[in-house]
């Protein structure tokens, strides 16, 4: 029978040949499809700066349906839509500058890594460096920082212990 090549942007297949497969992929179902699955992941800045140069639709103005739908040159977007889009720049614009509402500054991953690291070795050690960890830390140096409570699925070991602390059985013995 042949191979076949699947294209994941048009999701449909066919007889994988030097023809066909460029016949498809300089066809303009093919170009539609592509250009759609990446207009996925643009960001709202993007969106609103290519919204305020195009023309308003008056098709879609007049009858609230554009025959052309998502391939039309105008904008289908109307007041309230680009009111909404500023506002969702907005929100997105001040909660990268200040995720919690606070005025802090971030703090790297690598910095809060190194840093406990310093304070492993510390409790290993049984104090040794404890006092310079005490010196030069703030009281919200055990705080994760935000980059990584985002992250889905933090292996236990950078997970922040419960507010009542770790439960420990006094009959297991470690060692």
């Amino acid at each position: 029978m042949g191979k076949r090549y699947y294209c994941d942007y048009c999701d449909r297949s066919f007889q994988d040949n030097m023809h066909n497969r460029k016949k498809h992929l300089n066809g303009v179902q093919h170009h539609r499809a592509k250009k759609a699955w990446f207009d996925h992941f643009r960001d709202f800045a993007a969106i609103l700066d290519d919204e305020l140069a195009k023309k308003p639709c008056r098709k879609f103005l007049q009858t609230g349906v554009c025959g052309f739908g998502p391939n039309c040159r105008f904008s289908h977007m109307s007041e309230e839509d680009l009111a909404s889009l500023k506002r969702q720049i907005e929100d997105e614009r001040q909660h990268r500058d200040n995720p919690n509402g606070r005025s802090s500054p971030k703090r790297s991953v690598e910095e809060w890594l190194t840093r406990r690291e310093k304070k492993r070795i510390s409790l290993s050690s049984k104090g040794v460096l404890k006092d310079e960890e005490d010196e030069e830390g703030s009281p919200a140096e055990s705080d994760i920082p935000q980059q990584l409570l985002s992250v889905p699925d933090l292996p236990p070991s950078l997970l922040p212990p419960p507010p009542g602390g770790w439960k420990v059985n006094p009959t297991t013995e470690w060692g």
